[in-house]
């Protein structure tokens, strides 16, 4: 399952820092994408199962399949005959946090799925992204999921 069959990748810059941006994004609650609702069946580490639930929709499973901290994660959510992937890169600049998204589509039968999610995505995916970084440098403003961190961690 090596051969890529569809993929796509976007970036945005935000100002909240590397590990307030880590946390926001490790942390499920705060993922926020109507209708779907997710759920994360332990701890964010490799091996974790996930759903994402969408109305009037079968429950998508979905597992952490690696961990870098403070630099990237992939989610991988297994179809018939292929798998999709969601890489979240986390680059530190001089005054922010660069997030970008890499999904790919591969598999022996992915073709068969590239015109779905070529549309749900590539009209989507920066849209999504830029709502995404908005609500970090919301939740950084705010002081809200600092708390979680270590103090090590609040650079």
């Amino acid at each position: 399952m090596s051969d890529v069959a569809w993929e796509i990748t976007h970036s945005v810059d935000s100002h909240a820092n590397l590990p307030f941006a880590w946390a926001y994004m490790t942390d499920v609650a705060n993922w926020d994408d109507p209708p779907a609702a997710f759920e994360l069946e332990g701890p964010f580490l490799p091996g974790t199962r996930g759903i994402t639930r969408m109305p009037g929709q079968e429950p998508r499973r979905w597992e952490i399949t690696e961990v870098k901290q403070f630099e990237s994660y992939v989610l991988e959510t297994a179809l018939d005959g292929a798998v999709m992937s969601f890489t979240w890169r986390f680059d530190r600049l001089e005054r922010g946090t660069r997030l970008t998204q890499h999904i790919t589509l591969k598999g022996e039968k992915a073709p068969a799925y590239v015109p779905g999610v070529a549309a749900a995505f590539t009209s989507n995916l920066a849209a999504g992204m830029k709502r995404i970084v908005s609500a970090i440098e919301r939740a950084e403003a705010g002081g809200s999921a600092i708390a979680s961190m270590p103090a090590s961690d609040k650079g």
